[in-house]
């Protein structure tokens, strides 16, 4: 196959330590393959604030745009708090998202049958969980117009931010929706806030329409806080979920616990002509440095880039396995190990997963 592409951008905190285990994870893929991937990284977040003066440093976007696909870590931390809004680290990928047109979030969370009690929720609640979060990204509350402060002569102050939505925008997530639920158990929960907010009205009647040319998927809608209740008491319900930025943001973090930690959720976030893959936890600034960050999310954010992006379906299988397998020797990083066990670190992690890549070379 001819050589990949792709863009490294590993951002700031446990962003800059955990990607450089699926780069590593990625080249051994491609050895035992025999697929050729080239790597070029560029700054962004607070790591091309420092060193650029901007969130996403001069270059990048071309280079990202140039890629078959990007690996990136995270953005953020304590240190950029006081950066204007427009100027924020967060800013960096937002504008990614924005100007490659990434519009759909895919976000699996899957509870590894051995880490179920790794999971603060009980075993036969989180037991058999295997759903996938699809969020609206490019649209709703983080990108609505009119937005911003208003400030007044007495000293108080108005902020505004606006949910918005077009049909369009609706229908080719619901699309999405309602492909990824094909392939997988053909069941699509559709979640909006239909009883209070006018958004949401639209965006279940879109849903609704699109629903007809997919007589082989079951759809339901649910309100988003029947939805964040049920997440919590009976995960399996779900198979496939689509809804709107903000909901599609807050319930995917809720997944979190359902799989044991942030640390095991790997997202992709498609639509344009490149993907865009990352692990959903963030910089962490309290570990941050530390070398004990799971790198484990991020490397099976690098299986989904070999699946969506480059079509390498058995690469993508083998990953899963290697981690798969790793974790079944018991060997967990500290924010999964059971407590009286010694955890092992980010390095030392992708280490035994790469071995066991190899291994299925």
């Amino acid at each position: 196959m001819a050589t990949c592409r792709i863009a490294v951008l590993p951002g700031d905190g446990i962003g800059q330590e955990v990607t450089p285990e699926a780069v590593r994870v990625l080249r051994a893929v491609g050895k035992g393959a025999g697929a050729g991937f080239e790597f070029e990284e560029a700054l962004v977040g607070g790591a091309a604030i420092d060193a650029t003066g901007v969130p996403l440093a001069p270059g990048a976007l071309e280079l990202c745009r140039q890629a078959h696909a990007i690996l990136f870590g995270a953005v953020g931390g304590p240190k950029w708090e006081g950066v204007a809004h427009e100027a924020r680290p967060e800013r960096g990928l937002l504008a990614l998202r924005k100007e490659l047109d990434l519009y759909a979030n895919l976000r699996p969370a899957r509870c590894f049958p051995m880490l179920v009690d790794a999971s603060p929720l009980k075993r036969a609640v989180v037991e058999g969980t295997d759903l996938m979060v699809i969020r609206e990204l490019t649209g709703g509350l983080y990108f609505g117009e009119p937005r911003g402060v208003e400030r007044f002569a007495d000293g108080g102050a108005r902020a505004v931010n606006t949910m918005a939505y077009t049909s369009r925008e609706i229908e080719r997530i619901a699309r999405t929706g309602f492909e990824v639920a094909r392939k997988r158990r053909r069941r699509l929960a559709s979640v909006d806030k239909a009883n209070v907010l006018v958004v949401s009205q639209l965006w279940r009647e879109v849903v609704t329409r699109v629903a007809k040319e997919y007589p082989d998927v079951a759809l339901e809608h649910v309100l988003v806080d029947n939805c964040a209740m049920a997440l919590v008491q009976r995960p399996t319900q779900f198979d496939t979920l689509v809804t709107e930025n903000t909901f599609g943001d807050i319930l995917s973090d809720e997944a979190a616990i359902l799989a044991g930690s942030m640390g095991m959720l790997p997202s992709a976030s498609i639509g344009g002509a490149v993907g865009l893959y990352e692990p959903v936890h963030g910089t962490a600034p309290d570990i941050a440095g530390k070398g004990v960050a799971n790198p484990i999310a991020a490397i099976l954010s690098a299986a989904m880039l070999l699946r969506y992006s480059l079509g390498l379906e058995r690469e993508a299988d083998r990953v899963e396995r290697a981690v798969e397998r790793v974790l079944e020797q018991g060997h967990r990083t500290a924010d999964i190990a059971a407590p009286g066990r010694r955890p092992v670190g980010t390095r030392e992690m992708g280490d035994l997963i790469v071995r066991e890549v190899e291994a299925q070379s």
